[in-house]
């Protein structure tokens, strides 16, 4: 099959002979995936079994209580029975990538093969005329599609791809009282609910509504997550591990805050004889307000997520995270195949300790 315009200019732009950077490809529209990055930091892992990672859960009380009672009075006695289960589908992915033997011999690099073995050499002279290694730049933008894609599913709800996972849209609901999350109603047992400030919530009293912010009294929204933090911890025995991701109008909005009322450092103010107009990042309760660019992207540029990592993770298969194939091509087609697979799971053992907050 005949290249194709992108692929020909993709060539072109790898083999110039008048160049700057030889070998250095810059890329231009990469930015940080925090979100994803705390996900695989605190990530765990399960042994497999046929489709399900199950959690116990319960609600914490059995429905007994103290009587009164004196001399030989009658007193009652119950069997408590709260314990329930959820359980998260494991889902399996696959991404990968092919490249003509073609397109690698007009970058100076020869296919070596041995059997269904397929390596890579280059060619000598080859510095001579390549700019980029045109090999190694389409593995740079598999592994940044790989990325791309894991973190768009991480933020997703899992209604994108029925096969894929779902990811903290589908566990932190801006409606937290509908549906059910594990398998759990979320109306029938109302602390399976995570906290929120959104519109969803608000219109059918399952929390507040979207922030204004506004810097007087202190600030409304400095005052309100302060005041939300304690409804955090509240029902976390053992504390929370909480990390909070935000868009770009949410942060503004905390700066515009912090900056009305005067929480500048003497350094804030002034540095080196020299006046700096430049405030730190953001931080709350000593760790920073993470600014999460794939918010932005996906127009959720004025909601925070507080997310505690301890009681909702990402769980991968043992074994089956980032697995590499090198699949044999076809004996009539001169490719060759990279391919990359994970098998994993975001679960949830608690929502109340985790939240979703917008501003207005």
């Amino acid at each position: 099959m005949p290249f194709t315009a992108t692929e020909l200019a993709n060539i072109a732009n790898s083999a110039l002979d008048y160049y700057l950077n030889k070998g250095k490809t810059e890329k231009q529209n990469i930015q940080d995936k925090p979100m994803s990055q705390a996900f695989e930091a605190s990530a765990g892992q399960f042994p497999g079994g046929k489709g399900l990672v199950s959690v116990g859960v319960k609600g914490g009380q059995g429905g007994g209580s103290f009587q009164g009672y004196t001399h030989d009075d009658q007193v009652t006695y119950y069997n408590p029975a709260s314990n329930l289960r959820v359980g998260y589908a494991w889902k399996e992915h696959h991404i990968g990538l092919g490249l003509t033997h073609t397109e690698l011999k007009i970058d100076g690099i020869t296919v070596n093969e041995d059997g269904a073995e397929q390596t890579t050499s280059e060619k000598d002279g080859r510095e001579q005329f390549a700019l980029a290694n045109l090999l190694e730049s389409k593995m740079e933008d598999f592994d940044e599609d790989k990325k791309k894609s894991w973190d768009a599913l991480l933020h997703g709800d899992g209604t994108g791809d029925a096969k894929a996972l779902a990811g903290i849209r589908s566990i932190i609901l801006d409606n937290p009282s509908v549906g059910s999350t594990g398998g759990l109603s979320r109306a029938t047992y109302p602390w399976w609910r995570n906290r929120a400030a959104t519109a969803a919530a608000a219109a059918v009293d399952a929390g507040r509504d979207a922030i204004v912010s506004s810097a007087a009294g202190g600030g409304t929204l400095m005052q309100f997550l302060q005041k939300e933090d304690r409804q955090l911890s509240r029902f976390s025995a053992g504390g929370v591990k909480l990390r909070r991701f935000a868009g770009s109008d949410f942060i503004d909005a905390m700066e515009r805050e912090i900056r009305a009322n005067g929480n500048y450092s003497l350094s804030g103010f002034r540095a080196a004889g020299t006046v700096d107009g430049k405030m730190a990042d953001p931080t709350w309760d000593g760790k920073q307000i993470v600014y999460d660019p794939t918010l932005d992207d996906m127009g959720l540029s004025k909601r925070m997520y507080a997310i505690d990592m301890r009681r909702i993770r990402l769980m991968y298969m043992i074994g089956e995270k980032n697995k590499k194939a090198s699949p044999p091509r076809p004996y009539d087609r001169y490719v060759m195949y990279r391919g990359l697979t994970s098998t994993a799971v975001l679960i949830a053992s608690q929502l109340n300790t985790s939240g979703v907050y917008d501003i207005k």
